[in-house]
């Protein structure tokens, strides 16, 4: 973008343009009593906070430096609001290519008598904080808030590109608008992406090319179950500046190519010219490495040798910002340092390693069709052996060589094949065999007192040994709360024994202990044996959604239950066996149930073979997600034998 604005001054534009009074928002500080008198929100009456407006304005200033203006002003309803009136400001700070300039910021209150009383935010509250070496952002937390304050702030981010537009929060929105006002010869393009009634509205005046975005009454875009990433999926408008046209000069196209940009991140000091450092093989790692021939074991070893001798510092990115060789030196680096450390150590043992540029679940679905390095927050390993490939990640320190990491699986990467060369190309980074994988395996007994006692041996395959290997890491008390007790009321865990805990190519066993009172009704008492496989409660009930389900791998979960009640009960009429598929045959559920004498044999095997619902496919879902849980919670009655 300073590229663009240097050229519109070398072609002699005379023609700032500086943001126009807003007749449709109230000036900074003039707040309207009812405001701060309100107590919920009239269209989302959960709201802990609501947004009352966000507007912002993107024009040309006196320098040709592209300005964004931005009025913000919210409603806090409940003390669990609060937390909107902390603040971050984000902003590249790298040789001073943005800046934060004109913030102002207040709180606004009633006194007992019904006054308004106004807090301001002194710059000395203002503080700068440093995200990494190219971003930074401002930071301040409004003072004076409570349950039925209001807050504002205003402020300019200067020397920006031309920003997407967010309608929708995780709070409410009463009104947004994004207005984009640049001289004619600037063309642009303004796309919303919302499914919500959005308006447009062509503010054009002489010479000046205006457009205006707006929406009212957004609901709050709130957590839902196996959601990737909120960006995808709230409302917004996507913005782009795609040429210059300047009468009697050549019309030139601003948008970028894959090759361009790959071309400009071969050439990047903190990107490819690291991938030309020599990294020094330490005496240990060359030990290791001389006793192996086998690539895998080879790519194996390097692999857990950097993620045993490398800390991340918890800064995301696909830089080595302060260079590969001073972060192999220091043993600390961010996530783009450690990673490049990775692939010049493979390359080096002669393996065929490349960067690989991904998004997590976190930062959101990669714009293929867009060609911008800010689609990506992480550069990774990728290893071709043979006909197999490998994706290695060595900030994460669970997830086996042989796994795509779970935070990339079924998503794109841009792989820089020869990198010197420029070469490039899209890889789907999916593999439909490993699965998210569960074995329960149950033996128990129900005694007169109705008290269900046993063992249970629960298996944890790929993904399910990944997902739950952190949480043991806190503490067995916190593993057992989180994967034994946590959804099962009653439940005590009396033994927990764990096998294959340090072998990651080696399934997680938990071998547990337990005794659970059943429910009980008079002459009858009742039991489930859907225990310990996460599936207890069903996540899918709300009635619409915004979002996919995205589960990212495909599932298996297997129960194998043998249950002995007392000789003086006998079984009611039990649970028949069953096959149940959904319509698309994505995923199927069978039971088999037998009863002999005095005890209860229940096998119940559930396979999910897709890894994602759209919103339109979502009513279907979640009526078989109904029938399905039914199923899995299906109470076995048991009653007192009548006395002969």
């Amino acid at each position: 973008m300073r590229k663009s604005m240097a050229l519109i001054a070398l072609l002699g534009l005379a023609l700032p343009v500086l943001a126009q009074k807003d007749k449709d928002i109230p000036a900074f500080g003039t707040v309207e009593k009812a405001d701060l008198q309100m107590k919920e929100c009239d269209f989302d009456k959960d709201a802990e906070a609501v947004v009352l407006f966000d507007v912002g304005e993107a024009y040309l200033d006196n320098m040709y430096s592209l300005e964004l203006v931005r009025h913000i002003r919210i409603k806090i309803l409940k003390d669990k609001g609060l937390k909107s009136a902390d603040i971050h400001i984000p902003y590249v700070s790298f040789r001073g290519q943005q800046n934060i300039k004109g913030l102002t910021a207040a709180t606004y209150n009633l006194d007992a008598a019904g006054n308004i009383v106004t807090t301001k935010v002194e710059k000395k509250l203002v503080y700068e904080k440093q995200i990494d070496k190219r971003v930074s952002e401002q930071v301040f937390t409004f003072p004076e808030v409570k349950a039925g304050s209001i807050i504002e702030y205003k402020y300019t981010r200067t020397n920006i590109a031309l920003i997407d537009w967010y309608f929708q929060r995780s709070i409410p929105v009463k009104y947004s608008r994004y207005r984009i006002d640049f001289p004619e010869e600037l063309e642009f393009t303004a796309n919303p992406l919302c499914v919500l009634p959005v308006e447009q509205k062509d503010e054009s005046k002489g010479r000046r090319n205006v457009r205006a975005i707006s929406m009212k009454n957004i609901p709050a875009l709130r957590d839902e179950a196996y959601i990737t990433c909120d960006d995808d999926y709230l409302q917004r408008v996507e913005t782009r500046l795609i040429a210059l046209n300047f009468p009697g000069v050549p019309r030139r196209s601003l948008i970028s190519n894959w090759p361009q940009v790959i071309k400009a991140l071969v050439e990047d000091e903190d990107f490819g010219i690291q991938m030309k450092r020599d990294i020094p093989r330490t005496a240990d790692l060359d030990a290791s490495l001389q006793k192996l021939t086998d690539p895998y074991q080879k790519m194996v070893a390097i692999h857990q040798y950097v993620r045993k001798n490398m800390e991340w510092n918890n800064l995301g990115n696909i830089w080595a910002l302060n260079g590969v060789r001073a972060a192999w030196k220091d043993k600390k680096g961010t996530s783009g340092e450690i990673n490049l450390i990775l692939v010049n150590l493979l390359k080096d043992a002669g393996l065929k390693a490349s960067p690989l540029l991904v998004s997590t679940r976190g930062n959101g679905r990669v714009n293929t069709s867009f060609a911008d390095i800010g689609n990506f927050d992480k550069v990774l390993a990728y290893v071709t052996i043979g006909e197999r490939v490998y994706v290695l990640d060595a900030t994460e320190h669970y997830t086996p060589s042989s796994l795509i990491p779970y935070e990339v699986m079924y998503s794109e990467g841009l792989l820089i094949e020869k990198f010197d060369t420029g070469q490039w190309g899209w890889r789907v980074l999916w593999d439909e065999k490993p699965h998210l994988r569960e074995t329960v395996i149950m033996m128990s007994e129900i005694n007169e007192a109705g008290i269900m006692k046993g063992n249970a041996s629960v298996t944890s395959f790929d993904y399910s040994r990944v997902r739950r290997l952190p949480t043991l890491k806190q503490g067995k008390d916190k593993f057992i709360e989180r994967y034994f007790t946590e959804n099962i009321p009653g439940m005590k865990i009396d033994s927990l024994v764990l096998q294959n805990e340090e072998v990651d190519s080696l399934p997680l066993t938990q071998n547990v202990g337990f005794n659970l009172p059943v429910n009980s009704s008079g002459d009858y008492k009742y039991f489930s044996v859907n225990l310990f496989t996460g599936l207890e409660k069903n996540p899918f009930l709300a009635d619409t959604r915004f979002s996919d389900v995205f589960f990212g791998t495909n599932q298996n979960y297997q129960i194998v239950a043998n249950v002995t009640i007392p000789e003086s009960y006998e079984f009611e009429a039990l649970p028949k066996s069953i096959r149940m598929i959904m319509p698309d045959t994505s995923i199927s559920i069978t039971r088999r149930v037998n009863a002999e004498k005095n005890t209860l044999a229940v096998r119940i095997s559930l396979e999910f073979s897709k890894p994602y619902y759209s919103p339109e496919e979502y009513p279907d879902f979640k009526e078989f997600y109904k029938q399905l849980f039914a199923l899995l919670n299906e109470q076995y009655a048991i009653r007192k034998k009548a006395k002969s």
